[in-house]
């Protein structure tokens, strides 16, 4: 794969331009929103948020991949920490109110790692790629 074209070098100036963006929006408040999720899901978030070992030592040097395992990780315990204290289940599902930025790495997630939502009719993605429900 040829990594170094007009078009990757313009990918990676808009890339590093995104980061400094973001880097002055930390800190701002966001808000939440209430989200349906299926109720397994929602069940794996809360296992991740009471599995964790906060006596855990440091990990050690990390490659990009692997600090980027330990964020989604960290997302979904996050998540499974805002469905045990304010879920609440509605049939199959679970209804709770979630941090906006917490929605947008969750939906990234599916996006990098290629995962379809149940309920999601091929084609049926906005402008940015990302699956949305019918």
């Amino acid at each position: 794969m040829e990594d170094d074209t007009p078009r990757r070098r313009r990918y990676r100036r808009e890339s590093l331009a995104l980061a400094e963006l973001g880097a002055g929006l930390v800190g701002t408040a966001l808000p939440r929103i209430e989200v349906r999720l299926p109720r397994h899901s929602a069940d794996r978030a809360v296992a991740a948020w009471r599995s964790l070992d906060r006596h855990e030592g440091p990990l050690g040097d990390e490659d990009r991949e692997q600090r980027r395992q330990r964020h989604r990780a960290g997302t979904l315990a996050l998540i499974g920490l805002a469905v045990e204290e304010r879920g609440r289940r509605v049939g199959d599902e679970v209804v709770v109110l979630l941090d906006a930025v917490l929605i947008v790495l969750a939906m990234e997630a599916a996006d990098d790692e290629s995962v379809r939502t149940v309920g999601t009719e091929q084609g049926a993605r906005t402008p940015g790629g990302h699956a949305v429900r019918r």
